[in-house]
């Protein structure tokens, strides 16, 4: 499952990708698509939920 920091980021670039293009249409499907991100994102926690590392401490590591 994509996270809601990911959704989020991915509807702001396609945002800013719509700012700076002059084709009318391709700018209206960026919006559409980032409003469509936003709205997957918007339900989901704050805090991605994702698999934690383990804790290792710096002698733990070996070569």
């Amino acid at each position: 499952m994509l996270g809601k920091t990911y959704l989020t980021k991915q509807a702001s670039l396609l945002l800013e990708f719509a700012r700076t293009t002059s084709d009318s249409d391709l700018s209206a499907k960026l919006v559409s698509k980032a409003a469509d991100l936003k709205s997957r994102a918007d339900p989901l926690p704050d805090k991605d939920q994702g698999p934690k590392a383990p804790d290792v401490s710096p002698g733990q590591i070996e070569s």
